[in-house]
């Protein structure tokens, strides 16, 4: 899609296409403000700003509208860097998935894009030591950065 054809979207169907890039209503919204977009520059911009300014109940809302890492309708997409793993490691992914959630009370979120199912899982790891103040702060950075590639890949 064209950034001049997404501007053109009628409201209904631009809510829908943000959403695909952030499941934050109060992110879509603020991005929606502040259409029709002058280029992707102020674009990419605004998606940021708007993140930042999100409080953790509207990142718990885009989180939700994440598959797990590892799993399966997710990998040939984002996460393709699982596409070859082998079962021990998506076993594990799914094991620490699991207490991630029980512990922080939402999915594990990490910008996949390049990262191996290893480098996944060893990350997962290391966050568990974190409190949930400090999780949920990275959890959101990584959501910025999903957003972003999101946008990147909606205009390509």
């Amino acid at each position: 899609m064209t950034l001049d054809a997404l501007n053109h979207l009628p409201q209904p169907a631009l809510y829908t296409a943000l959403q695909q890039c952030c499941g934050s209503h109060a992110w879509v919204e603020k991005m929606i403000a502040d259409f029709p977009m002058a280029d992707k520059t102020t674009l990419l911009d605004a998606a940021r700003k708007h993140w930042l300014a999100c409080t953790p109940a509207d990142g718990l809302e885009a989180f939700s509208h994440h598959p797990r890492i590892g799993d399966q309708p997710a990998l040939h997409k984002e996460q393709a860097g699982v596409v070859n793993a082998d079962t021990a490691v998506l076993q594990e992914l799914a094991t620490a998935n699991q207490r991630y959630e029980a512990k922080f009370g939402y999915i594990f979120i990490v910008c996949a894009t390049g990262k191996s199912a290893t480098e996944m899982l060893s990350l997962l790891h290391a966050r568990m030591n974190n409190t949930p103040d400090e999780e949920i702060k990275i959890a959101m950075a990584e959501q910025g950065k999903i957003t972003h590639l999101r946008l990147e890949k909606l205009l390509a």
